[in-house]
């Protein structure tokens, strides 16, 4: 008796195949713009669909290892990685998935919209990377922190360049030396410091818990400056060589050897995202450089980080979500099932629909918050600033929610074969929990965003844009204009009563679902402009967008029926 194989075609070009990527570029970037990046992204999406995606492979099959000693018991804390995962950094750097944004080509051919385009990439680029996006997001976001005016010249000139260099053989990445076991996102409580040195360089002491891309050049670490107050604002990034090659404190170690000070105690054994090293590490007078003056609260600077790697977050959580409605509808197509194809039957199209609807929102909403910061950051627009600090945050905690529900949904798409780790099919769930998670989980984002409706008044550009969004959609569906109408004045008042006393018991336990309403809103939104536009896939997304996620309605049907053009 033969034994049955199910053959799992590969899914369609992520670039040529994604109707709603390419439009989104079309509106943003115009006709010319787009045609000038076309080149670019064709050519990642063939490597994404070829080499990368064997480098994947072997990237996960292969986590990295932590080697402390050499044969003659020296300590060496050598982070052995992959075959796939140096093909990963090499693409990332040859493709300038993270330097396009600030290179002056890019900038005089796309201006702020650059960021858009970088966005692109990352959606194609991620899904497959072996999480390597991880050091990309914290890369990015060491670049733009070096780019500030405060940072010393000769620091930016010493590393920025290497941070953007699209050559494999100098390019860097950057880790992110912030969380500590007392403290995690209570900031507050971090325990290591910084002292000056005579040379104008700092010594750090202290341990930090969880140093994702553990095995990179650099990392941005916080600490607390010697005779600094308590709490979380006197904080100070930090700029720390990880090798000795880059430590003027090394007496002739090897150059890939740890900097003097710099202890890798461990890696960590991860739910998912097992082929990024992440470590826990000591540091006792570690060479460090201050990016800022010290003397002066650094926490607000750090934030220039923190605001990038949030939204590389929902950046992966938008191309993760829209990967694995690919794989699973390229599995339903070959799936046969009573008699005829799993893609056939209605029930299973509606949940793919659903799922596609829900990959639309998570793109936009992604897409938005890339376009506001190349707008900060190319046209220092007060506007686009005002409505980046509650995008940001409202961006991040959706789309890793939505990533992670998508993921499950994925995994139990392919049945049996789902829960078996050789498909590659369970990576997609144990890698999308740790977006909800990373750079501030669903809660402390929620404050984060009474913060900035209570503090900054972030609220008023965010309704602006939902008022405007409602008569947009009149002429395209009367009933999603009313539902956004609706919507905007229950969240008007909700925001005023949050302006009015943001520390009331009431506000703080709400502040979760008001986070998670506003989001949703502005999702709406972003898809009634892109179907103003003329994008009819962005028209029916929205639709259902507001029904699902607004109303709370069963999208089933029309799910069903829209899924070709959904996908």
């Amino acid at each position: 008796m033969s034994r049955y194989v199910q053959p799992v075609p590969a899914p369609d070009d992520p670039y040529a195949g994604d109707a709603l990527l390419r439009s989104w570029l079309e509106r943003q970037l115009g006709a010319a713009g787009h045609a000038a990046a076309k080149g670019r992204l064709a050519d990642l999406a063939a490597d994404v669909t070829g080499p990368l995606r064997a480098a994947h492979a072997d990237a996960e099959a292969h986590p990295p290892t932590l080697v402390r000693y050499d044969p003659w018991g020296a300590r060496i804390d050598r982070v052995d990685t992959s075959p796939g995962w140096q093909a990963q950094r090499a693409a990332a750097a040859r493709h300038a998935v993270v330097a396009l944004p600030y290179l002056e080509s890019a900038r005089g051919t796309w201006g702020a919209a650059a960021r858009v385009v970088q966005h692109a990439l990352l959606h194609l680029y991620g899904p497959e990377s072996a999480t390597f996006s991880c050091p990309v997001a914290m890369a990015d976001g060491a670049a733009a922190l070096l780019s500030l005016p405060e940072v010393d010249p000769a620091v930016r000139d010493a590393w920025l360049p290497r941070l953007l260099s699209t050559d494999p053989a100098t390019a860097i990445t950057s880790g992110q030396w912030m969380t500590e076991s007392q403290g995690g996102s209570d900031l507050a409580r971090s325990s290591t410091t910084g002292r000056p040195a005579a040379d104008g360089s700092w010594r750090l002491t202290g341990e930090k818990w969880f140093c994702s891309a553990a095995d990179s050049a650099m990392a941005v670490a916080l600490a607390r400056p010697e005779g600094a107050g308590r709490g979380s604002r006197v904080l100070a990034p930090f700029l720390v060589p990880r090798y000795a090659a880059d430590s003027p404190l090394s007496t002739g170690e090897a150059p890939d050897a740890p900097a003097p000070g710099v202890t890798v105690h461990r890696l960590k054994d991860k739910l998912g995202t097992r082929a990024l090293p992440t470590a826990e590490i000591g540091l006792r007078d570690a060479y460090a450089l201050p990016l800022g003056d010290p003397a002066s609260p650094g926490l607000v600077r750090a934030m220039t980080l923190v605001v990038v790697t949030r939204v590389h977050n929902a950046a992966a959580a938008a191309g993760g979500m829209r990967r694995g409605l690919a794989y699973a509808r390229a599995f339903a197509s070959a799936r046969h099932v009573a008699g005829g194809p799993l893609a056939a039957s209605p029930l299973h199209r509606a949940t793919l629909g659903t799922l596609a609807v829900d990959a639309a929102g998570a793109f936009v909403l992604a897409g938005h918050a890339f376009a506001l910061l190349g707008r900060v950051e190319v046209g220092a627009d007060p506007a686009a600033a005002a409505e980046l600090r509650i995008v940001a945050p409202l961006a991040k905690l959706a789309t890793g929610r939505l990533a992670v529900s998508s993921a499950s949904e994925y995994v139990e798409s392919f049945g049996g074969a789902g829960y078996v780790e050789d498909t590659g099919v369970p990576r997609l769930l144990r890698d999308a929990q740790v977006l909800p998670i990373w750079e501030g989980t669903t809660n402390v984002l929620a404050l984060d965003v009474l913060r900035a409706v209570s503090r900054e008044d972030a609220g008023t550009p965010l309704l602006r844009r939902l008022d405007a969004a409602a008569d947009l959609a009149r002429p395209i569906s009367p009933a999603l204009a009313d539902t956004l109408a609706a919507v905007t004045g229950e969240l008007r008042d909700r925001l005023a009563g949050v302006a009015a006393d943001p520390q009331s018991a009431a506000v703080v336990a709400g502040a979760r679902d008001l986070a998670l309403r506003l989001a949703h809103a502005l999702t709406a939104a972003l898809l009634v402009e892109h179907a103003a536009w003329g994008d009819e896939q962005a028209e029916l997304a929205a639709r259902l967008w507001a029904r699902r996620w607004l109303r709370h309605e069963d999208v089933a049907a029309d799910a069903h029926h829209g899924l070709d053009l959904l996908c």
